[in-house]
């Protein structure tokens, strides 16, 4: 592979920060092909990444007991990273990190401890200070799980008018409003009870939404009321086949496709990515395929440009490349692997496109 063929993404992990935590690695445009390029160490458990193609530069939220989240300026020609600087969350247990559309906030939930933070962004991309933090206090029905507020992602809607905000913990789905840097409660959509909401995607066309559900494993349908600012559930669909029954999976990440035909959901404990095709009219989801994930315990997968999908199986540290059928939308292993520890995010420098 030449590097004009490549893609360079980046790949988040579990673990200490003694050892490279961020590796960075490189795709073959044509073929899918895996390589691995370099790492760096001295942040712990960087377990969800986020690239800001704008200024290239990359932000890892720190998933620990006192977070932090830092920032680092992207080579392009050959993925290194240089710190920037590093910011705490205020939040205990971040797991998730993401940006607004305007470039000013970065966003952050505090898994651990129930809080959601808003931290200013400087024009070089560092992280500055915490400019608005809110707790989520309730639980849902699972003792095991569900004892107390778990926000588990947080992201900007596409209309670029609402936080989107998914806890696992008390079963809801919140949307806040962001004034001058402040989140302001707005509206809490209610999932049934033992849901453990995890993650949205966005429809391209901005009309619906879809959320994950990790602890019944199941994917929401919601139309989005842009007017009054309100998820409408449309559907709930398992994201395992009708003959599988399997109380130990929990579903983790979900996709929209650049082109709006097709939804991709993860099941860990299946180890599978289900395709649903996408009611081009009503927004609602129909289960038409499934994947072995490549590995064991699929946490995170993306799709890149060029038509192919990386995903990352956390237990057995495979990421698994698949060129994604321009027809059908169905995922064809490549047969290409890379080997990483604990992989939990895929991130790359090139958002994919329709």
């Amino acid at each position: 592979m030449t590097a004009g063929q490549e893609l360079i993404f980046y790949i988040g992990t579990y673990g200490s920060e003694e050892e490279n935590r961020i590796h960075w690695g490189a795709m073959d445009r044509g073929t899918g092909e895996l390589r691995l390029l370099g790492g760096t160490a001295g942040i712990e458990n960087p377990t969800y990444l986020d690239f800001d193609d704008s200024i290239s530069v990359l932000y890892a939220a720190s998933e620990k007991g006192e977070s932090d989240v830092s920032a680092y300026s992207a080579n392009l020609v050959n993925g290194e990273l240089t710190l920037l600087n590093v910011q705490s969350t205020g939040s205990s247990g971040a797991c998730h990190v993401s940006r607004t559309s305007s470039g000013k906030y970065l966003l952050t939930t505090g898994y651990s401890d129930g809080h959601i933070s808003v931290l200013a962004l400087e024009k070089d991309g560092r992280v500055g200070e915490i400019t608005s933090k809110i707790k989520h206090s309730g639980r849902g029905l699972r003792d095991d799980r569900q004892s107390e507020a778990h926000p588990h992602s947080i992201f900007e809607d596409l209309l670029n008018q609402y936080i989107v905000v998914s806890d696992l913990g008390m079963d809801d789905v919140n949307l806040y409003r962001l004034e001058d840097g402040k989140l302001v409660t707005h509206r809490e959509i209610s999932l049934p009870p033992g849901s453990g909401p995890r993650h949205v995607a966005f429809h391209p066309s901005g009309k619906w939404v879809y959320g994950t559900n990790e602890l019944n494993s199941t994917v929401t349908a919601y139309a989005n009321d842009a007017t009054f600012g309100d998820l409408k559930i449309l559907q709930h669909i398992s994201t395992l086949p009708e003959d599988v029954v399997m109380d130990s999976n929990t579903s983790s990440h979900l996709l929209v496709s650049p082109c709006g035909r097709y939804l991709y959901a993860s099941n860990r404990g299946h180890d599978s990515i289900v395709q649903y095709v996408i009611d081009q009219e009503a927004g609602t989801l129909r289960a038409v395929n499934w994947v072995s994930s490549g590995g064991k315990t699929p946490r995170h997968f993306n799709i890149l440009p060029d038509g192919f999908l990386l995903a990352a199986n956390q237990d057995n540290g495979l990421i698994a490349s698949y060129r994604i059928d321009p027809d059908t939308g169905n995922l064809v292993s490549t047969g290409y692997t890379l080997e990483v520890t604990r992989p939990v995010c895929i991130c790359p420098v090139e958002k994919a496109k329709a």
